[in-house]
């Protein structure tokens, strides 16, 4: 019967003819048949199932061997038995591999259990793994896969388990896809799936298979001597658990074994992985090993990679299914490769095509991939200006995309930048710290130079207010290269620099030796006060001893005739801190007034003796300048409430005798009106102010004679008080307080609004201080009155804390606390007010101005308009604080700004920066834009800023390098594989340390060099 049916099979006969012949023969076979005929037949189908390349043969050999195996189960048994088994896997019925596999698995499906069946499985345990030793194609790996899918007593046990597993990884390296066309492609990637579907099984069963089998997987991808391995490896990503993660990337990249070439090449052939189509998560794990890479500083891996692999990953955004991944990569490799524009401008020719592909394409996800392509160009053109020629062709193809605005492109680029990332070397080297979380740049300490840092700093971050003028940062990067203001160029690179350099500190040192102020001593403390007056200056007579001698060379080299020179413009200081003062001095006895208008750039606030509170809440003074809610913000959110609405109240040029009917406490008001009535009155006026000023004046005497009992009964105290304080420098409040301690709580609290409002009082000028007349020839008694006709743009507040103690001959500092609103309305003359936002605070810590330290707080934010007339004030929303102490930069709030010298005594508010309001509706400024586009850095400073980017990047490699050697002898060195179970505590955050002061908690600023 078998040779007959072998005669049929192999005849010329048609194939209708053939199958009716083959039916009667199996129609046949189902009945009883003797031993050796039905061993025959077996023998037949096998040979024709493994060795036919036909279907019909093949198709006969299947029928044969199932009519057997279940009508015949006996001999079945005894003809699929181990040794038949072996010779059909070596090749005695045919070639060995995917068919011989295939019969092996259809005759698992027919053996009946029994000690034969568990010889095959014993056997098929051993052969499996020889199999797979000896790196066979695709298709035999994927009939594996399905064989033991199907049966798993073929899985090797014990420890040949985990060397199938690894063996397993290997040939998914040596796959290769048939160049026959779509159909083998889709062939291939089912038997790609199939095998890694087979480790996720296996992984499953034993999960401590895993991480030897990543090893095994790093070191085919890793490998430099062999081809490069099969895309097909990224069919096993899919099944890795992510919650391994961290772990396995925090171990690969700090594995002292793993040479810079193998992860370079690793993660060049893991980015090749994009284009693999069924894979998921492949672009977590490879987000998260250029991470890893970037915290322990291995800068020219990362930089090397990204410029050989990014035009690859964007060619991959045009084919839907591997987008998503394709564009993730391709969103961290750009928002990360921040210290140079090479990356980006390398995609510059191929972003207008692929945006008319993904327009063309009109799909849901084209759309996507369009509006997070055009942020990400918005980001690239935001972080590298200056070049429009090659930046037009690219903006002109996204024009009618969303355009993002720029506090999300400020997100975007300081939450992926390489010095961002956390380093797992931190905890061991504090100097391979990563940029500040805040995005912002320290500055390097020089010795003493606190001082210049706060100020700097404080300058640098008077910003944002572009709703209606610039700001003075944006107004020192606009500057053009000019040789007549030296001054003003070092300023403007020192800004670029903490605008857009990687570094987490910088050096001020060429800024500080060029703006040096002649009479400080190099390396002491200095007033931060005085060297603000002075850097102001400088660059105030520098731009216009500049503006001069251009002027100058323009008219000498021009024919003409010289015509009159022009009115010097206003140069940037006067633009941004200029504000003008009119002092008017009126004598009492023929009450000629006389006028005179001076310019300033700082107000220097004296302290008000403490009577002059007292004054003020018996109602005998009613003073000008107004707080907008400064005592009702004890914390940030409720700072961005406004005030509740308060009446107002009239500023008077001199003393009154009227005591108004309700007494008012400034400190506790809300919003004021702006106050305001001219100091000029008629001279009948002035004859009747004259009467009630000496009214006021026989009240005065008669409560200073009440206060000076019981300060003469405080005095002994006060003195011995002083006299402990003299012999202890450095305890408690130090030498210099000058509290009012014979003042209840509360009676002596000083608030800025005191001090403004003392200094825009009236002064009575007699005795030794009697003004001279012209009108009267002779010196007379004189009333000063002093109003603001300008207000600055930025108004710069200084307290006046240091003085002489002529008692104990020594410099002294007034610690009092002193509240400082975060919304204030100066009067300006002729009734109109203007109003101030708190934008910064230059700190002293200390008790002199020859010790000590500075840092600052400061904000940014949009300035909203200042609100009409009439409306109800309050203070500007509040934006994110930031503390710069040095080269430490931390967040911060308003409410550690208002406490800090609750909490350190010595810390007192020293420079306050506030910045205008912008007006709406009439008062408007005529012309102002509304908006202002971020400053263009010239050629030559965009160069040092990416040169230097990539100099601090290859500083942090070499340091890192340099120290790696030291890591492996640490008990906590991180080693490749190691298992995760012994890293309970991993999660639980580093031991706790000291925190800074000023708002941070601790004392880390309170260094006196």
């Amino acid at each position: 019967m078998d040779k007959i049916l072998e005669a049929v099979v192999t005849s010329s006969y048609p194939a209708s003819v053939k199958q009716g012949l083959v039916r009667r023969v199996l129609e046949a076979a189902r009945q009883p048949l003797e031993r050796e005929q039905c061993l025959a037949l077996l023998a037949l189908g096998t040979r024709l199932y493994v060795s036919s390349t036909d279907e019909l043969p093949r198709r006969v050999g299947c029928q044969l061997l199932h009519v057997a195996g279940r009508h015949h189960p006996e001999v079945f048994a005894e003809f699929f038995s181990a040794r038949r088994v072996l010779r059909l896997l070596q090749g005695g019925a045919g070639p060995p591999g995917a068919r011989a596999l295939a019969c092996v698995q259809l005759g698992l499906q027919l053996l009946p259990e029994g000690p034969s069946a568990d010889e095959v499985f014993a056997l098929l345990r051993r052969e499996v793994l020889r199999t797979v030793c000896e790196r066979p194609g695709p298709a035999t790996c994927a009939q594996v896969a399905r064989l033991l899918a199907r049966h798993p007593r073929c899985v090797p046990d014990g420890p040949h388990r985990l060397l199938f597993c690894q063996q397993l990884v290997r040939c998914l390296g040596r796959f290769r896809c048939p160049a026959d066309g779509e159909e083998g492609a889709v062939e291939f990637l089912e038997q790609a799936q199939q095998v890694s579907g087979l480790l996720a099984q296996l992984w499953r069963a034993q999960p401590a298979a895993i991480l030897p089998c990543l090893k095994e997987l790093f070191a085919v991808i890793s490998c430099t001597e062999e081809e490069p391995p099969s895309s097909a490896l990224a069919s096993v990503v899919q099944h890795l658990p992510l919650e391994l993660m961290d772990g396995v990337v925090r171990n690969l990249s700090n594995d002292d074994s793993v040479t810079d070439s193998q992860m370079l090449t690793a993660i060049s052939r893991m980015i090749d992985w994009v284009s693999w189509p069924l894979g998921k998560n492949i672009d977590k794990w490879i987000i998260a090993l250029l991470k890893g890479l970037a915290a322990v500083k291995k800068f020219s891996i990362l930089i090397e990679v990204s410029l050989a692999k990014i035009e690859k990953v964007f060619s991959k955004l045009l084919y839907p299914i591997v987008r998503g991944a394709a564009l993730s990569v391709l969103k961290y490799m750009l928002l990360t490769f921040q210290h140079s524009h090479e990356a980006f401008h390398l995609l510059l020719p191929h972003i207008p095509p692929m945006v008319a592909s993904l327009v063309k394409e009109d799909s849901n996800s084209g759309t996507s991939c369009l509006e997070q392509l055009a942020e990400l160009v918005h980001c690239m053109v935001f972080r590298f200006p200056g070049f429009p020629d090659l930046y037009e062709p690219v903006m002109e193809a996204i024009k009618d995309l969303h355009v993002p605005n720029e506090d999300r492109i400020k997100q975007l680029l300081g939450q992926d930048a390489w010095t961002s990332q956390k380093s797992e070397l931190a905890g061991f080297y504090p100097r391979l710290m990563a940029k500040s979380d805040t995005g912002k740049i320290g500055l390097i300490n020089l010795g003493n130079t606190c001082y210049v840092n706060s100020i700097l700093q404080a300058l640098f971050m008077a910003s944002e207010c572009l709703a209606l003028f610039g700001s003075f940062r944006h107004c020192v990067l606009r500057l053009t290269e000019n040789n007549s203001q030296p001054l003003m160029t070092k300023l403007q690179w020192l800004f670029a620099f903490l605008e857009h350099s990687q570094r987490p500190a910088i050096s001020p040192e060429n800024f500080l030796s060029a703006s040096w102020t002649p009479w400080f001593s190099p390396g002491t403390q200095q007033d931060c006060s005085e060297y603000l007056k002075y850097l102001l200056d400088r660059l105030h007579e520098e731009e216009k001893t500049g503006t001069r001698i251009c002027q100058k060379l323009k008219q000498s080299s021009s024919p003409s005739p010289p015509e009159e020179p022009p009115s010097p413009s206003p140069t940037s200081v006067e633009k941004m801190f200029g504000g003008k003062i009119v002092t008017r001095i009126c004598c009492l006895r023929c009450l000629n007034i006389s006028t005179r208008e001076e310019a300033f750039t700082d107000l220097s606030l004296a302290f008000p003796p403490p009577e002059r509170c007292r004054h003020r809440r018996l109602g005998s003074v009613m003073l000008p300048a107004e707080d907008v809610g400064a005592q009702d913000l004890p914390s940030p959110s409720r700072a961005q409430a406004p005030s509740r609405a308060a009446p107002r109240r009239q500023r008077k040029h001199c003393i009154t005798g009227d005591v108004p009917p309700t007494v008012l406490n400034i400190e506790g008001l809300g919003p004021q009106g702006p106050g305001g009535q001219s100091s000029q009155e008629e001279a009948a006026k002035e004859e009747e102010e004259k009467e009630k000023v000496e009214k006021v004046e026989k009240e005065e005497e008669k409560v200073e004679k009440e206060e000076e009992k019981v300060e003469k009964e405080a005095e002994k105290e006060k003195e011995a008080e002083k006299e402990k304080e003299a012999e202890k420098e450095e305890d408690g409040l130090g030498p210099g307080t000058l509290r009012d301690a014979s003042a209840p709580s509360g009676e002596g609290s000083r608030s800025v609004l005191d001090l403004v409002n003392y200094f825009l009082s009236p002064e009575r000028l007699t005795a030794e201080n009697r003004y001279r007349c012209e009108s009267c020839a002779s010196l007379q008694d004189a009333e000063k009155v002093v109003e603001l006709s300008q207000g600055p743009r930025y108004l710069i507040l200084t307290l006046l804390r240091f003085s002489f103690d002529l008692r104990a001959m020594r410099r002294r500092k007034i610690l009092d606390d002193v509240s400082i609103p975060l919304l204030l309305r100066l009067p300006l003359a002729g009734g109109r007010g203007q109003a101030y936002d708190l934008c910064s605070v230059v700190v002293h810590s200390g008790v002199s101005s020859e010790s000590g330290h500075y840092y600052c707080y400061a904000r940014e934010g949009a300035a909203r308009p200042a609100p009409n007339a009439g409306a109800a004030d309050g203070p500007e929303p509040d934006n994110q604080w930031y503390l710069f102490n040095d080269t430490r930069v931390s967040f911060s709030s308003f409410e550690s700004v208002s406490n800090v010298t609750s909490f350190f005594p010595k810390d007192t508010a020293y420079v306050l920066f506030y910045r205008q309001r912008p007006r709406e509706g009439p008062e408007a400024e005529p012309g102002s834009p509304r908006a202002r586009a971020e400053p263009t850095l010239h050629k030559d400073l965009m160069e040092a800023i990416s040169k230097d980017n990539i100099l601090f990047l290859q500083e942090q490699e070499k340091e890192a390098r340099s120290r790696a050697a030291y890591i492996s002898a640490l008990p906590t060195s991180p080693h490749w594989g190691r298992g995760f179970d012994e890293d309970k505590d991993e999660d639980e955050g580093p031991p706790g340390g000291c925190s800074p002061a000023g708002g941070s908690g601790g004392d880390f600023h309170r260094l006196v060099f």
